[in-house]
């Protein structure tokens, strides 16, 4: 079964190259899905290039980190998901159209558009002391950078759907630290298999074997296991808390 590993719209796939091949030492199939050869300007912009990755005719196990996971109710929808693992990662409603981001976000991201309504790159969003620890080594932050699209501040005023029914398929989560602890705390509540791993944001680029360690374990906790026998396999308690 192959997994689908969906990076952040505001980031680009890079972030999830180094996890993606630890998980493919790990047994699985693994894709990192592409954003697009442009930046998106709407919601719409990026689930097309999600749909383009999934096979329609083979389920596919996807893992979506950050604003990618509010994709995935429209994925199950249009395609066959197998099973989904939301990695730091907003968590969608069960059910209804919700804004893409919140009104105090919105705000937020307002007063860093310019003249034109576009935003700069994620990473200029924040001050350094909030990136500090996100990255590796200064060459992986450029390259990261350099795949960093540039988004009309529209993106965030869109909205995204869930229908009822589309978690009743395996799901899992993994958080990096509390930043996501409402979410984690949701995803708990719902009865899904949940983990922490002590890290920020980008842990798949600091951390690459705990985080594919981390997926592994959770997946083998939904009942998913990889296409080929394990190379090398991280066991829960050496990556992961509790969530």
């Amino acid at each position: 079964m192959d997994v689908l590993l969906l990076p952040s719209p505001l980031l680009g796939p890079l972030v999830w190259s180094p996890a993606a091949e630890a998980l493919s030492r790990d047994g699985w199939a693994v894709r990192v899905a592409s954003t697009g050869e442009q930046a998106p300007t709407c919601p719409d912009d990026v689930l097309q290039s999600f749909l383009a990755e999934l096979p329609a005719d083979r389920a596919t196990i996807v893992v979506a980190h950050s604003n990618a996971g509010l994709f995935v109710p429209s994925l199950v929808q249009e395609r066959p998901i197998a099973a989904s693992v939301f990695v730091d990662a907003g968590l969608p409603v069960r059910a209804g159209a919700v804004p893409l981001a919140p009104a105090h976000f919105r705000e937020f991201l307002a007063a860093k558009a310019d003249a034109l309504g576009q935003l700069p790159p994620w990473s200029h969003w924040w001050e350094e002391s909030d990136l500090a620890g996100l990255f590796p080594s200064d060459a992986v932050r450029e390259q990261v950078e350099r795949e960093q699209p540039r988004l009309p501040l529209s993106y965030f005023e869109g909205m995204y759907s869930a229908n009822a029914g589309w978690d009743d398929r395996p799901c899992a989560y993994l958080a990096f630290g509390d930043t996501y602890q409402a979410e984690r705390t949701e995803a708990q509540a719902r009865g899904w298999p949940v983990a922490t791993l002590a890290g920020g944001h980008l842990h798949m680029l600091v951390g690459p074997d705990h985080v594919a360690g981390a997926i592994t374990a959770l997946l083998d906790m939904l009942g998913c296991t990889p296409t080929a026998p394990f190379a090398r396999r991280s066991h829960p308690a050496d990556a992961t808390t509790p969530g």
